[in-house]
């Protein structure tokens, strides 16, 4: 019976993700202001439209051709992750193809990129764009005119997005997750990467506040002199009982100055009793007085009265009283009425806001799962947002989408208590947000890395102690136990059949210039006997046979301390596995290398101490490739 539902959520999966939804992810507006240049996730296009949703004009779709099946000829076609404009009016814009992305120009030309390009900016003069490729962690920098790269550097981990400042004359990349471990360290949160546009050198890598992690819009003020960008600042360090005031995740700002590079502070977006989920999008009104944030958990827009932030802030950093919380500068960060009496909040009708930009008399949001444009007027009075179907009929319809509607509920806070998080604030795309959680279902005072949701519907059982006994109960468990709600049979099957779906990303590794390297790692790979546990022909977990839904043993490989000493363990897949760091139940190992050796001392997790610097580099190698 199991393995019937299974098969059904597949099929489902399938079915639901070959549809022609557009999914409009980023949005900017032309030089002149006159209209919305949007990229569409799902359609694989740049359209230019008016404030009303309408096509003015459609850059099509990028297509690739491949192979199918080794006999016949496929057209792929490539989803857009990024678009922007140049002064001259000439649109630039970014889409995935594995470790060969592309940034494209509006006239057809085009330059290969990296894994997963995204975010492109072109500077204040229009003669070079800046674009971060995701999955490689680097910013490279091209010649506007001939697409040339000019320069590469590296940011941190997933470079998501960057702006300029003042001037042009620094970088501010925003990078998605953490890349610390969790012990010795004090703070573990994703960093800015702040880069000299000259030299293109990086001057600094500044965390943001412990427990930021999901960056994911960054926007300068009209004169570059502030950044703003979103983020999620987790409170991984309660356990998670409860929901209130924030106690588990908070939505976030934080404020840089472009001209120094240096970090202002951070203020939060929720009210004290009403979260505002998985902020996104972020942009400032071309006079500065607006900034205004797209909340794609709680299906929301802000509007924040930019003068009087700031005039906050600086009473805050000149040590005045501005609330009863933040008497100073380090309380901001912590404060849920900061923004009390300087923002508004607009709920939407529709679902997944996430790019958006602002005129000085309105802000429009793209509602990536309702295929619309969401405009907010920037009046005095009360005022209802307005919704503009992309289809110019109906906002999108999931009812007959089971793996599309999923992936809306895996990312819509709406459901959980007081709007604080989804799914998706602990598993950003899925996958893992590189904190440690104190879960209630093993107990208390033994925090654990969240973990990939990839490939889980077949590799039971889930939760690393094996707490869980597949995907599905983990999945209901979830809206139970961590966002305090209850959800329908209905919509769990959809959430299963998301989970389901989920295709692994082209590892940054797995290029030409490795080959030789990771054919050698997989002999080693044998050698080290790593194969007895992560078996290749199981997904690399230690499953008998998955494919009947029976669960993996559990092994204790002297991984456990503290109180988890002699603790049995689930097997993770190795598949994607270069996305998942840090690394071990507790993230104590920063990077594969460690795991192999600095937390290997004995031998009990693969034969490693007798290997040669160059078989562990090969190693390594293969299992990032994976």
């Amino acid at each position: 019976m199991k393995r019937l539902v299974l098969l059904a959520c597949l099929f489902a999966a399938i079915r639901s993700f070959s549809t022609e939804a557009l999914l409009p992810e980023t949005v900017c507006m032309s030089p002149a202001g006159e209209a919305l240049v949007v990229g569409e996730r799902g359609g694989c296009r740049v359209t230019v439209r008016d404030f009303e949703g309408k096509v003015l004009r459609e850059i099509p779709a990028v297509k690739r051709e491949g192979g199918f099946f080794g006999l016949f000829t496929k057209t792929v076609l490539l989803a857009v992750t990024g678009v922007c404009t140049a002064p001259d009016g000439a649109i630039y814009y970014t889409v995935e193809d594995g470790n060969e992305g592309r940034l494209c120009r509006e006239d057809g030309s085009f330059v290969v990129t990296g894994n997963r390009p995204m975010s492109p900016v072109v500077s204040p003069d229009g003669k070079v764009i800046y674009v971060c490729n995701r999955f490689d962690a680097t910013v490279q920098k091209y010649d506007a005119a001939t697409l040339k790269l000019l320069a590469e550097t590296k940011a941190v981990r997933e470079a998501h997005g960057c702006a300029l400042g003042k001037d042009g004359k620094l970088l501010f990349v925003i990078n998605l997750l953490p890349d610390d471990a969790t012990e010795p360290v004090k703070v573990v949160a994703a960093r800015v990467t702040v880069i000299d546009t000259t030299t293109f050198e990086v001057v600094d890598q500044v965390h943001l506040p412990d427990g930021s992690t999901g960056v994911r819009g960054v926007a300068a003020s009209p004169d570059g002199a502030f950044i703003y960008l979103t983020h999620t600042q987790a409170r991984y360090q309660l356990p998670t009982t409860q929901l209130e005031r924030g106690w588990m995740n908070t939505a976030a700002l934080s404020i840089f100055d472009g001209r120094t590079g240096k970090y202002v502070n951070t203020v939060l977006l929720d009210d004290v009793d009403l979260g505002a989920a998985n902020p996104w999008g972020v942009s400032v009104t071309p006079d500065g007085k607006r900034i205004v944030v797209a909340h794609a958990g709680s299906r929301e827009v802000s509007v924040i009265d930019r003068a009087a932030l700031h005039e906050r802030l600086a009473r805050a950093a000149s040590g005045q009283k501005v609330t009863e919380v933040s008497i100073s500068a380090e309380e901001v960060h912590n404060d849920l009425s900061f923004l009390s009496g300087i923002r508004r909040r607009f709920p939407l009708k529709a679902d997944g806001p996430r790019g958006i930009v602002a005129t000085d008399t309105a802000a429009y949001a793209v509602c990536t799962f309702a295929d619309a444009i969401a405009k907010i007027p920037f009046t005095e009075r009360i005022v209802r947002p307005i919704l503009f179907p992309l289809n110019g009929q109906a906002l999108l319809d999931l009812s007959d989408k089971p793996a599309l509607r999923g992936e809306m509920l895996f990312n819509d806070g709406a459901k959980c208590f007081q709007q604080w998080q989804s799914c998706a604030t602990c598993h950003p795309d899925g996958i893992v947000d590189g904190l440690n959680w104190d879960l209630m279902n093993d107990g208390i005072g033994n925090p654990k890395q969240s973990k990939s949701l990839y490939l889980s519907g077949v590799t039971p059982p889930t939760m690393i102690t094996g707490i869980r006994k597949d995907m599905m109960h983990c999945n209901r468990a979830g809206f139970r136990h961590i966002q305090f709600c209850t959800v329908s049979e209905e919509d769990a099957r959809c959430i299963d059949a998301y989970v389901l779906a989920m295709k692994a990303q082209v590892s940054p590794y797995a290029r030409e210039k490795y080959a030789a390297a990771i054919a050698r790692g997989k002999a080693v790979f044998e050698k080290a006997d790593c194969a007895r546990c992560h078996k290749p022909e199981h997904y690399f977990t230690a499953s008998e046979n998955p494919k009947d839904g029976s669960q993996a043993p559990l092994y204790d490989l002297g991984l456990g301390i503290r109180d988890e000493m002699g603790r049995k363990f689930d097997v993770p897949t190795l598949h994607e596995v270069w996305r998942t760091a840090p690394y071990l139940y507790d993230g104590r190992a920063r990077t594969m290398r460690e795991v192999l050796t600095t937390f290997n001392p004995e031998d009990q997790h693969g034969i490693t101490s007798d290997l040669t610097d160059q078989e562990l580099t090969d190693l390594e190698l293969y299992i990032l490739s994976l």
